[in-house]
Order: structure tokens, then sequence, then C-alpha cells
């Protein structure tokens, strides 16, 4: 994993790294309802997949030791090919290939300039926003079992 401090991506780069995270965490239904709005449905062949996999989730101890094997996560992937030659590449947790599907055609519709506004607006700003939301409602209940510890001094010593 690089740092991003000692080695900045490319606007571009960033912006597709945003992209492709946020169609992993897209749910099924967020991608069917975007598909249903889009006004013209593209063809699209598949390259690979839908295929479901294991990968090895790393860990490291304390955040910052050496690393383990913490264990396998089920992860689903896809490629297609548009009609128009532009590929489109997902994965995401699980084993929904039919969603892994759709975020796969998400992202090469994202990467063409007469779709990308309607995938950000219909798709990605929704997404983070719902993910901001969640994290927003996470971070509350957690604060709300904060205990903050102080210290007495005794004065006669």
């Amino acid at each position: 994993m690089t740092n991003s401090s000692s080695n900045p991506l490319a606007p571009e780069q960033e912006a597709r790294r945003r992209a492709a995270a946020l169609l992993a965490r897209a749910r099924a239904d967020e991608l069917s309802t975007a598909w249903e709005k889009l006004p013209i449905k593209p063809e699209s062949n598949p390259v690979r997949g839908p295929e479901t996999g294991l990968v090895m989730v790393r860990g490291r101890i304390g955040g910052g030791g050496a690393p383990f094997n913490l264990g396998e996560a089920t992860v689903t992937r896809a490629t297609v090919l548009l009609s128009s030659g532009t590929a489109g590449h997902a994965q995401s947790l699980g084993t929904d290939k039919a969603k892994v599907r759709l975020a796969a055609i998400f992202d090469a519709l994202w990467q063409e300039e007469q779709t990308a506004a309607f995938v950000e607006s219909e798709i990605l700003a929704p997404v983070e926003a719902r993910i901001q939301e969640e994290d927003r409602q996470q971070a509350e209940k957690t604060a709300a079992t904060r205990v903050d510890f102080f210290t007495m001094v005794r004065g006669d010593d």
C-alpha cells in the first residue's frame, strides 16, 4: 500500500479510485435503480466473470506492527466491454454477481464523457452521502459510550 503523501496520484487517478471504491460499496438496489433510470441501456459483453473467489485479508498488530493473515474474504469481480470499446471493472465483497456486473458497466459509463455526469449524480453522489450518514451515525453511537478519564492531584504531596 502506498502512502499518498509520498506518492501522490494524478487527479484523474484519484477520481477513478473514488469511483471504483463507491461502486464497490454501492448496494444492489442502488445500482438497479440507477440502471432503470438510464435512458439508453448500453450493450455490454463480459470479458471476465462475474466470478467469485477468496482473497486473504491482512492485518497489522497494533496498527503498525508486523503483518499477519487475518483470514479470507469472499470477493466477486467482473470486467465488461461496452459496444463503444470502453472497459469497465468492478469488484465487491460478497457473492452478488449481478451487482458486480452492473458496477462494472457503470464504471465503464463513468469513463465516457456523455454518461459520466449521470453515473456521478445517480450513483456515486447518493452512495457517498449514504456512507457519510452511516459513518456519522456510527460515530454518534460510539461517542455515547465514550468514557473520559482524568487524574486528580492531591494537594498535600
